[in-house]
């Protein structure tokens, strides 16, 4: 008799001792919870084997990498009710060891082990990057961790990002379908260049220019000359062709490049977009201190940040498992106040902080949307296993941003002179309308 899911369904609500939000299907055929609930399709007994080897996140993200776990149904709504049992668990190793001193908790892990078979943990994935978090954010190491995550082929980029090739949050006048991605984008790249002020003449330095939206819009739009740095070979090689198309190869240079490399300042403003998460704590007042040697005085900086939520005790923050291992090798999330302290101790003045968290939501679903639409050749470029890294990550990263978990902010610091001459507008939240696509 097929009922592996209505045995498995009764071992999970025991060892997490509440009812499982989502229906089960098991590789027998077998069904049991909810029909109106998504499904939870685990294909093999080797998923087991990866939760108990690796339980919580990090053997669900394995398992769901390998192809050994699927949902069927919405894939928000369905990791949404999952959350609290895996990125919302806060069990520590006393908690655990007071279950297993129970009898039944015992029982039940028992069970679960004779289900998935024999007890041999299978080999991580092979998109999985696992090595010590020590040495963090040498040149060597982030130069590293840049190109696992970003050279896996620019056609792959073109499929999730769309024809604007921005990777970071867009600026949404209204929720889709009111605006098009490529619409909200370019009202980003003009909301940073406005809060830059940039005029034609000046010096832009663009930090982590990815594939060179914000460069070419700062010289097409404003007559901005940029230098843009960049540790991925792929990211600048694509950069300088599309560089090239427009006609702005004369006011644009696209270098492979550390920030901590750089020696030509000073320039008269900077954009930090979507950067400074790759840099890391341990680095982030060397990598403020260089951005504020590299700006003239009255010089403004835009940095554009993911931000976590504070702890009470900072000390226990840790990367997340999943997105250390398969998405940004050493990256690192820091609350927002720790961020304009670091700004502030380099010497910058702090002038407008905007969040708009709730733009990278919708953005975000728009990407897993392109992902979707284009899986085929998504998979045909990247693997499978890759393709699955990024669905699962910018989906549950959509949500992340809708409750609240993680936000984004918009930082607009100048290096003021002594004589105090901000040059910044006495109402500086008026960046005028965007303008002309």
């Amino acid at each position: 008799m097929a009922d592996a899911a209505l045995r498995l369904k009764g071992i999970l609500e025991q060892l997490l001792g509440a009812p499982l939000p989502v229906r089960i299907r098991t590789w027998d055929g077998s069904e049991a919870g909810s029909p109106e609930a998504p499904v939870l399709v685990v294909r093999n007994r080797r998923a087991l084997r990866r939760l108990l080897f690796k339980p919580g996140e990090l053997g669900l993200a394995r398992a769901w990498v390998a192809g050994d776990l699927t949902i069927e149904g919405d894939l928000y709504t369905a990791l949404d009710l999952l959350a609290g049992f895996i990125w919302e668990r806060d069990e520590d190793a006393r908690t655990l060891a007071q279950s297993l001193r129970d009898p039944e908790f015992r029982s039940a892990v028992r069970r679960l082990f004779a289900m998935a078979g024999p007890p041999l943990p299978p080999a991580p994935p092979r998109e999985e990057v696992r090595r010590p978090r020590r040495g963090l954010h040498t040149k060597r190491s982030d130069k590293r961790a840049i190109s696992h995550h970003y050279d896996v082929g620019n056609e792959f980029y073109e499929i999730v990002l769309g024809p604007s090739m921005v990777y970071s949050c867009a600026y949404w006048p209204a929720p889709p379908p009111e605006g098009t991605l490529e619409q909200a984008q370019h009202d980003k790249l003009e909301l940073v260049a406005r809060k830059l002020a940039l005029r034609p003449g000046q010096r832009l330095l663009d930090v982590g220019c990815g594939w060179g939206s914000m460069a070419i819009h700062a010289a097409r739009e404003h007559g901005v000359n940029v230098v843009g740095i960049t540790l991925s070979q792929e990211q600048a090689a694509h950069a300088r062709k599309r560089i090239a198309e427009e006609g702005l190869t004369d006011r644009i240079g696209i270098r492979v490049q550390d920030y901590r490399d750089v020696a030509d300042g000073p320039y008269d403003a900077i954009s930090s977009i979507g950067m400074a998460e790759h840099v890391g704590s341990e680095r982030y007042l060397e990598y403020t201190t260089v951005l504020h040697r590299l700006l003239k005085p009255g010089g403004r900086l835009l940095n554009h940040q993911i931000a976590r939520r504070p702890q009470r005790d900072e000390e226990s923050y840790r990367v997340d498992d999943f997105i250390d291992a398969y998405v940004f090798p050493d990256g690192e999330l820091a609350p927002l106040g720790t961020t304009v302290t670091l700004l502030e101790r380099a010497g910058f003045e702090v002038r407008d902080v905007e969040s708009i968290r709730e733009h990278y939501a919708l953005t975000l679903r728009r990407w897993v949307a392109n992902l979707e639409a284009d899986w085929a050749r998504a998979v045909a470029l990247t693997g499978p296993g890759r393709a699955r890294v990024w669905q699962l990550y910018m989906a549950a990263s959509a949500l992340a941003f809708e409750r609240n978990r993680i936000g984004v902010n918009q930082v607009v610091a100048v290096r003021t002179p002594e004589s105090g001459a901000s040059e910044m507008p006495l109402r500086a939240r008026v960046w005028g309308a965007p303008g002309p696509a």
